[in-house]
C-alpha cells in the first residue's frame, strides 16, 4: 500500500489536482511538485497519512494527501507565512518551544494570556508557522510533539471559530503530529466551551488530551526539560523577544538547510526516509554570548541548549 502511494507521487507526469493560483503574484503556477513539497512528501509522511486512514486503501490516503498539498499552497506556507510576516504576534511569547519531552519530542507551549493582537488569520498562521518549526526540531526517528497549554491567568480566550479552524489544520493536515495535548488551570467558565469543541475532535485525538497532569510525577517530562511556575518543572525561563526570536529564525532555518542538502545528495526525491537525512551529529553553531546571557533554555539545532546566566 505505501509503495503503491509512492508510485503515485513519484510518477514523472503527476500534477496536483484542483489547484489554481489565487493571484498572478503567486509564488507558485505550476502543477508540477516543486521542490519543498518533494522534501515534505517523505517515505514517513505517507506512512503517517496511511495511519491517519486507518490504512483503509492507498486511495484514501492519496486523497488526503492532495488534499494537503493543496491546503498548504493557498494557505501561504512557501510564500505569505514567513518570519516577517508573523513576528508581530511573537513579542509576547504567547507560544514557545522550549524542551523535550522523556521521548524527545520538542515541548511547543502555547500562553493564551499572553494574547497581543486582534483576533485575525494571521494568528493562526503564527500557529502554522511555530508549528513548522517545531517540526525542524524534531530528532531522527521523532514525529510527534507535546502541546502545552496553560489556560491560567487573565488573558482573551481564543474564539470558537478561530479553535474549530486549529483543530481542523491540526487533524487534517497535520496527521499523528500532535503526540499528546496537555492542558492546566482550566478556568470554570471554559468547561463549558471545551465541552463544545469535544464533539469536533476525532477519537485518536481525544485519547491524546489530558487535564491538569502532573507531567513529571507520570513521567511525561523530566524536572530539568520543563518550564517552573503552573508546569513545576526546574527551568526559570524568562521570554526576551529580541534574543529568542532571531535565535530560533536563523536556527531552523540553518537545521532546514542541512537537511534539504543531504535530502538531494539522496537523490532529492519524494520518498526519501527522513530518518536518512537527519542523523547524530547535527549541530548548529555555538549560540553567541549575548544569546547565552540572556536565557538558560533557547532553542538551537538538538531544539534546546542550557547556557549558563
Amino acid at each position: 500500500m505505501h509503495k503503491r502511494v509512492l508510485d503515485h507521487f513519484s510518477d514523472p507526469e503527476y500534477k496536483i489536482p484542483k489547484w489554481e493560483p489565487k493571484t498572478e503574484k503567486s509564488a507558485i503556477a505550476g502543477l508540477t511538485l516543486i521542490e519543498q513539497e518533494k522534501f515534505w512528501l517523505s517515505y514517513e509522511c505517507i506512512s503517517r497519512y496511511l495511519r491517519a486512514t486507518k490504512w483503509k486503501s492507498a486511495e484514501a490516503a492519496i486523497h488526503r494527501l492532495e488534499a494537503t498539498l493543496v491546503w498548504r499552497r493557498e494557505y501561504g506556507l512557501y510564500d505569505l507565512i514567513t518570519p516577517e510576516y508573523v513576528e508581530p504576534e511573537a513579542t509576547t511569547g504567547k507560544e514557545i518551544l522550549f524542551g523535550y519531552d522523556t521521548q524527545g519530542r520538542p515541548g511547543f507551549y502555547m500562553i493564551p494570556s499572553r494574547q497581543n493582537t486582534s483576533e485575525s488569520p494571521r494568528q493562526l498562521h503564527y500557529m502554522v508557522w511555530m508549528l513548522e518549526r517545531a517540526i525542524d526540531c524534531m530528532e531522527q526517528g521523532v514525529e510527534s510533539l507535546p502541546l502545552l497549554m496553560n489556560l491560567g491567568d487573565r488573558g482573551k480566550a481564543p474564539s470558537f471559530q478561530n479553535c474549530r479552524q486549529m483543530l481542523h489544520i491540526l487533524q487534517e493536515h497535520y496527521p499523528e503530529r500532535l503526540g499528546r495535548a496537555l492542558v492546566i488551570n482550566v478556568p470554570f467558565l471554559l468547561h463549558a466551551f471545551i465541552k463544545l469543541m469535544m464533539p469536533f475532535v476525532d477519537p485518536i485525538t481525544r485519547e491524546k488530551i489530558r487535564f491538569n497532569p502532573d507531567v513529571i510525577k507520570e513521567g511525561i517530562f523530566a524536572k530539568n526539560e520543563l518550564m517552573s511556575g503552573a508546569w513545576g518543572g526546574a527551568c526559570d525561563f524568562e521570554y526576551v523577544h529580541e534574543e529568542y526570536w532571531p535565535a530560533l529564525v536563523r536556527l531552523c532555518e540553518e537545521r532546514s538547510s542541512s537537511w534539504r542538502a543531504r535530502w538531494k545528495a539522496l537523490g532529492g526525491t519524494v520518498g526519501i526516509r527522513e530518518y536518512d537525512y537527519k542523523t547524530d551529529d547535527d549541530r548548529a553553531p555555538s549560540l553567541d554570548e549575548k544569546m547565552a546571557n540572556a536565557v538558560t533554555h533557547i532553542v538551537d539545532a538538538e531544539l534546546l541548549v542550557q547556557a549558563t546566566p
